[in-house]
């Protein structure tokens, strides 16, 4: 049975984009579209497609949250030894992509990933719900088979554990930071006839160029 999805389309026409319009930092640009998505009431505005590959170049994608932007790049925390983890430690480069149907808007990039220091992790992780504490510790084998009933004992015996106490970060789980080599902004425009700017990196400095969408 197939299933034909031609003829689901939408078109788009949200204005222009121009070079000129950017501002010449790609960071401070993505931070005024992540604020324009947050005034638009776009849900999750901060959740971002994670591509990575392994070290024979098979690609794998999945959606986490971004948890800050700032000039060092984007940050993420996730489980170290997840698949995802394991694939950045072989291969530490990956690709993140907002997109915000609601407003038509995308932001593409690339770039090199490392481990944030353990004071950001730490305090990132105090910051967290207490059931997102535990969930960490519960989710230690992430990616790995497991039943619910046993996942669910899994936190029952952590819940017991930390009971009256603070819950400390999980040696295995803590955050990456992605530094952005490239960046490309889109905005959807009508007959497919989108605009699409790119920053790449020219020196030291950053270079705004418009691509063919």
């Amino acid at each position: 049975m197939k299933t034909d999805l031609s003829e689901m389309r939408r078109d788009y026409d949200r204005g222009r984009l121009d070079e000129s319009m950017l501002d010449e930092d790609p960071i401070v640009e993505l931070q005024k579209w992540m604020q324009i998505a947050t005034d638009a009431k776009v849900i999750e505005p901060n959740a971002m497609t994670l591509a990575t590959a392994s070290r024979l170049g098979i690609p794998n994608a999945r959606i986490v949250l971004a948890k800050s932007i700032d000039a060092s790049g984007v940050v993420f925390y996730t489980n170290y030894d997840s698949h995802k983890g394991h694939e950045l430690d072989a291969n530490p480069h990956a690709a993140l992509d907002f997109y915000w149907k609601e407003i038509a808007r995308q932001v593409r990039i690339q770039g090199e990933v490392e481990h944030t220091g353990p004071s950001q992790s730490d305090a990132y992780f105090k910051s967290r719900p207490r059931e997102s504490q535990l969930g960490a510790w519960v989710s230690e084998h992430q990616s790995e088979p497991i039943t619910r009933a046993e996942l669910d004992a899994r936190h029952a015996e952590l819940e017991k554990k930390y009971s009256g106490k603070e819950i400390p970060r999980p040696p295995f789980w803590g955050g990456y930071c992605v530094t952005p080599a490239r960046f490309e902004f889109w905005l959807g425009g009508p007959g497919r006839l989108h605009d699409c700017v790119a920053y790449v990196r020219d020196g030291g400095t950053w270079k705004r160029l418009r691509v063919s969408p």
